[in-house]
């Protein structure tokens, strides 16, 4: 469903209004660009920094441009189809199809959960906080979020708290970084080991999620973005993805410059540990504050998109209503998904101790889960949309190359840790 939003028009909008037309489309890249940058996420930039030093910076970097391309599909599909993922996979490719496509988020959307309520209980213990009270008061707190706000007050409440993140970037900037050592790893690849293809896959599956691309879509549809609107939409986009690789590429920054010193460090095992790592030129009550800010903003706007990406795509294959634009008794069933992902997976995680190796594993999930669907994207793009905005030409090759490369170097990276 569309909502009824009224945005500026860019097409005639004079020059010194243009600002103000990127501000009225800004939300969804931005949105899910900084839940890209998730409890998971940070965790395994911190653990690649400790075993690996700057050797993962490069992929990093290299992962800008990857992730734009990808998430850009899914901004051209929502405002020129209006339809959300699971629903155009439907009635593009079937009912059969599009069930596939919603299995492979769910099995995303559990690991993700676990993770982002995994990182509250372990900021909450490095303040004395019990395991059951922080779980308790961050999932009240998102049901607030969803259950009584628009589209478009819980989209500015996601950034709020996703900015928090920004706070990694400030460390790293105080950490005591050699330049030297910087620019060895940068050029010393270790390509021959297993370990290091482990991180590969890893950071690859931190970085391009199905959740993500699910949410977008049907964001830019449930925002009601119009064609006129599509160049703003891409530099939310574009916005959105530096920003997220260079809050990751400050967290392996600063865990390489205080935890590796030319060799592989133990593996981070929990949250506190990782807080410990990353902040000991602040000090402990600065560190833990600034990093459990981080985290927790982390963790709270991931868990809104990726609990809304899940309702979304199970309601656009079922049917049933799927909309911020309605109130919880005209769209109960997209209600109750997003209550049972967000009060299930903190459940499971006040059972379970502080899990930094599950948080990579989840990432190393999401690689082997890439193929299905970064197909299903390439595949909407050259089919359901109108044919002057579909994939063609010399871009409809770069895009194929983008998609092959990287869901090949993640799907190479898991299988090869395995060996």
């Amino acid at each position: 469903m569309r909502s009824p939003t009224v945005l500026l028009p860019t097409g005639n909008a004079p020059k010194l209004a243009r600002w103000k037309v990127f501000l009225a489309v800004l939300g969804p890249g931005l949105v899910v660009m900084l839940a890209d940058t998730d409890v998971g996420s940070v965790l395994t930039a911190a653990q690649s920094g400790a075993q690996w030093g700057y050797q993962l910076l490069v992929l990093q970097l290299l992962l800008v441009p990857i992730l734009y391309v990808v998430q850009e599909l899914t901004v051209r599909l929502g405002i020129f189809t209006g339809r959300g993922h699971g629903e155009l996979i439907r009635d593009t490719f079937g009912a059969p199809w599009a069930w596939v496509s919603v299995g492979g988020l769910a099995v995303a959307t559990v690991g993700a959960l676990l993770s982002e309520f995994s990182g509250v209980a372990g900021v909450g213990e490095l303040f004395g906080v019990p395991r059951g009270a922080s779980l308790a008061l961050a999932t009240a707190f998102l049901l607030v979020v969803v259950w009584t706000g628009s589209y478009r007050r819980v989209e500015r409440i996601a950034i709020a708290l996703g900015l928090f993140e920004l706070v990694f970037i400030w460390v790293a900037l105080r950490a005591p970084v050699d330049g030297r050592a910087l620019l060895h790893g940068m050029a010393s690849l270790p390509l021959h080991d297993h370990g290091y293809w482990y991180l590969v896959a890893a950071n690859i599956g931190a970085v391009i999620m199905p959740w993500m691309v699910f949410y977008q879509q049907s964001a830019v549809a449930d925002k009601g973005l119009l064609p006129e609107q599509y160049a703003a939409a891409r530099w939310d986009t574009a916005v959105g993805a530096l920003i997220t690789q260079v809050v990751m590429a400050s967290v392996l920054v600063v865990a390489a410059a205080t935890l590796w010193g030319g060799h592989r460090s133990p593996p981070l095992d929990t949250v506190g540990q990782v807080a410990q790592a990353l902040t000991p030129v602040l000090g402990q009550t600065l560190g833990h504050t600034l990093f459990g800010l981080g985290i927790l903003g982390a963790a709270m706007v991931a868990a809104i998109v990726v609990a809304l990406a899940a309702a979304w795509g199970f309601g656009e294959v079922t049917g049933y209503k799927h909309s911020l634009e309605h109130h919880p008794m005209e769209a109960p069933w997209f209600y109750v998904v997003f209550t049972v992902g967000v009060v299930g997976g903190a459940l499971i995680v006040a059972l379970v101790p502080n899990l930094v190796a599950l948080s990579v594993g989840v990432e190393v999930m999401n690689a082997l889960l890439l193929p299905l669907v970064l197909g299903f994207l390439v595949a909407l793009a050259v089919k359901a949309l109108p044919p002057e905005h579909r994939l063609r030409g010399w871009y409809l090759w770069v895009v194929l190359g983008v998609v092959t490369l990287t869901a090949g170097l993640g799907v190479y990276g898991a299988l090869s840790s395995l060996g």
